[in-house]
């Protein structure tokens, strides 16, 4: 039997693939989780948190990246630390090759999108609890010509953020405002929030104040 947890901040999707996981022979869903907090009590990350009894926790885990009040890449690097034998596989709506990149630094090993069929979820959970890694297709295509075009020798500012993350710094760092940064990528206001708090935290500054400072000792910050 394969345990599986699943972490996604959005219900609808957390609760299909739930349902679709436990439809696999031999699959079973041990947990949910529906934020980076929860992920951290589930996982036994959080030292306030009641301990999973032996043999109950999860065989995989899949992981969304974006969790609202935090990054999956976060939890998965402090699962990995704490469980070198942790299986995270990464399922989320970013293609990106940072996206993969920082993953996979992070421990995950496989990384899936969101559109994946039935049957590409089904091998890859499998694939990654017999211990090998996977990529999707669309993944491991993107994954290649990031490392064939040279682009993981360039130096990109804060290497710990993702993309997105990174993209809101810039715009924090040419002095707009959280609406405006909102307006500007289309994104909701309490995603932009999120993002805002997700840098500082990463870069370990106290304000934004600061993490403008940062930003623009390292060239960001220039566009209007």
């Amino acid at each position: 039997m394969i345990r599986v947890a699943v972490v996604d901040d959005h219900p609808v999707f957390r609760l299909g693939m739930a349902a679709l996981l436990d439809s696999f022979d031999g699959v079973r869903v041990v947990g949910q989780a529906a934020s980076a907090a929860e992920a951290r009590a589930l996982l036994g990350l959080d030292p306030a948190a009641e301990p999973a009894p032996p043999g109950a926790g999860p065989d995989v885990v899949l992981m969304d990246l974006d969790l609202g009040d935090g990054s999956g890449v976060d939890v998965t690097r402090d699962l990995v630390r704490a469980a070198p034998g942790a299986r995270v596989l990464v399922v989320t709506m970013h293609e990106d090759e940072d996206a993969v990149v920082a993953a996979v630094r992070a421990g995950a090993r496989g990384f899936l999108v969101k559109s994946a069929s039935p049957a590409e979820v089904e091998r890859a959970v499998r694939t990654v609890a017999d211990g090998a890694m996977i990529l999707s297709p669309s993944v491991a295509d993107r994954a290649m010509a990031y490392v064939v075009g040279g682009r993981a020798a360039a130096r990109v500012p804060f290497p710990q953020l993702t993309d997105r993350e990174r993209e809101v710094l810039d715009l924090v760092a040419a002095g707009l405002d959280n609406a405006s940064i909102s307006r500007r990528l289309v994104l909701s206001p309490k995603t932009v929030r999120n993002h805002v708090a997700n840098v500082l935290a990463k870069l370990a500054v106290r304000d934004r104040s600061a993490a403008i400072v940062r930003a623009r000792e390292e060239g960001l910050g220039e566009q209007r």
